[in-house]
């Protein structure tokens, strides 16, 4: 499958089609993954989409659900699709290995939790599109893609019908580079030295990624119209857990991205201030509103039929348990920076 780059390091010639690799790494996830794969086989391209071809590239991070047997099973159905396995070690490394075995000059990273409109790839090429032409009127041409487009995310627990969720207040994201939804030439990930590995619990490694984006000098061009609708089950007490554990893992992998970047910025990104700890300490009571005395308010909510507000109220405990996570490791000297 032959594709023609964007832009072409090390001449002037920019090229006028795409070739999108979809870099996709799941994980016990495959009922959702169906739904995933299959509004990508289902995309809209434009008579004068630059688009020439795509592929979906899949790495499988050690699933035990039986993905790999699934997707075998179906493959006539995912003619795009080119899958890969690892022994789980995360997605960083399932990112690495997808993104090394890219054919194309565009990497779009998405979850396996994440179902697409069937304008998704034609958005992303139009958006790509319109910022090589604007910068490429004022810079150098080999800066003409210095840039990667950042769609939206809508989360929603909608199992059946995903797409159907409106956009909300709490959907709103702030980062600069985040892995559900994005564009970017692959030889700038290159470039940047691909994901860390050493990132291999929960959080931080595609905001860690951003940073060292951001100090090679590429642009964030928000792409409104390529839309991802993330999925996750409804919110019950039994995942709090879970939630919590997630909470604190992502306090350890904060720790980490600090040490690698040691900034005000980071450390705010991973609520390790003195604003978070007193923030979330009054909200919390210090820790006395928590999993157990809020129970039974949260099950209320969920028997009202609002499992998602449950989970906004549930915050307030999880990003106690965050903040604590963050000082405990740092005062373990978690990780060894750069």
């Amino acid at each position: 499958m032959p594709g023609c780059p964007i832009l072409e390091m090390g001449n002037t010639v920019v090229g006028e089609t795409v070739f999108f690799s979809v870099v996709i790494p799941t994980y016990n996830r495959q009922p959702i993954l169906e739904k995933c794969l299959r509004a990508l086989e289902v995309q809209e391209l434009s008579a004068s989409s630059p688009v020439n071809e795509y592929e979906i590239v899949l790495v499988d991070d050690g699933s035990t659900d039986g993905t790999l047997d699934w997707l075998l099973a179906h493959k006539e159905e995912f003619p795009h699709v080119r899958w890969f396995e690892q022994d789980h070690a995360g997605p960083a490394a399932a990112r690495n290995l997808g993104v090394k075995q890219a054919l194309g000059d565009t990497i779009i990273f998405i979850d396996s939790d994440l179902v697409v409109l069937p304008n998704f790839l034609q958005a992303h090429a139009d958006a790509l599109m319109q910022g090589r032409e604007k910068l490429g009127s004022r810079e150098t041409v080999l800066s003409a893609d210095r840039f990667f487009t950042y769609g939206a995310v809508v989360n929603t627990c909608n199992f059946d019908h995903p797409t159907s969720e409106p956009y909300k207040i709490t959907d709103f994201s702030a980062a600069f580079f985040a892995t559900g939804n994005v564009a970017i030439a692959k030889h700038w990930l290159e470039k940047a030295g691909l994901f860390d590995t050493r990132f291999q619990l929960y959080g931080w490694e595609d905001l860690e990624l951003g940073v060292r984006l951001k100090k090679l000098g590429l642009k964030l061009i928000k792409c409104p119209a390529a839309v991802g609708y993330h999925w996750h089950p409804p919110f019950n007490l039994e995942q709090i857990p879970r939630l919590i554990d997630q909470e604190i893992q992502r306090g350890r992998m904060g720790v980490l991205f600090y040490q690698k970047h040691p900034s005000w910025e980071v450390r705010m990104m991973i609520q390790m201030t003195w604003l978070h700890r007193l923030l979330w300490g009054i909200l919390s009571l210090n820790g006395t509103l928590n999993e157990r005395t809020m129970a039974p308010f949260l099950q209320w909510l969920i028997n009202l039929g609002k499992p998602q507000l449950a989970l906004e109220v549930a915050r307030i405990f999880l990003n106690w348990y965050n903040v604590q996570g963050v000082y405990a490791a740092y005062s373990e000297g978690v990780g060894s920076g750069e």
